[in-house]
């Protein structure tokens, strides 16, 4: 047996500092409400510019992002929401419509050209779909986090008719909307506290 020290590579990377966990995680919370204060187009652009280079399977990358910045286009978007979320929708900065690209796989030749991959989808409408959502929504989590990584507050919703919202802002797009997320700067702290979190143990198994 050979008692030569194994060899298992450079060592990894450092971690980000406890100042970014707690801004991106540990203290970073859904604001109460929202300062007045807009969030500028340079910031958006920086925000996806974040959010496209987060990993997608085949790095198919169907996430579709629709920033509502005004109050006029966010009042569109009042009669698909639901009655709890109108007030903090209509009072952010900006929404954002979370979508995916049924034809996503139209880009693949150039986002993937190692593999015919565009054929896998074409012919599997199935594949497509779930293909799509499953990495929109991973690609709206990745807008969430680099919202916070940038200064932004971010507020999630699911309360909403995605036909609706489809018809109003997506008709002739061929996309279709997944979530919403309301993005601004939260005037003053959250009015109640954290809600309760699964321990490790009751949300995870080590095998």
């Amino acid at each position: 047996m050979s008692s030569a020290t194994p060899e298992f590579g450079p060592p990894p990377v450092d971690a980000i500092d406890a100042a970014a966990l707690d801004r991106l995680f540990r203290t970073a919370r859904t604001p109460s409400a929202w300062s007045p204060a807009p969030v500028a187009e340079e910031t958006i652009r920086a925000l996806y510019d974040l959010v496209k280079l987060g990993p997608t399977s085949g790095n198919c990358s169907p996430g579709r992002f629709v920033f509502l910045t005004t109050r006029d286009s966010r009042e569109r978007l009042r009669p698909a929401l639901s009655a709890g979320n109108v007030e903090r929708t209509m009072s952010a900065a900006v929404t954002v419509i979370v979508a995916q690209d049924p034809m996503f796989f139209d880009n693949l030749p150039r986002l993937y050209p190692a593999e015919e991959a565009r054929s896998w989808f074409a012919a599997d409408h199935g594949l497509a779909e779930e293909t799509a959502f499953r990495n929109a929504t991973l690609q709206g989590g990745y807008l969430i986090l680099a919202a916070r990584a940038l200064g932004l507050d971010a507020w999630p919703m699911s309360g909403f008719d995605s036909l609706k919202v489809d018809e109003i802002f997506l008709a002739g797009s061929g996309w279709r909307s997944n979530f919403l997320v309301n993005l601004g700067y939260a005037d003053g702290a959250p009015a109640t506290p954290r809600g309760p979190r699964l321990t490790f143990d009751e949300a995870c198994m080590l095998l």
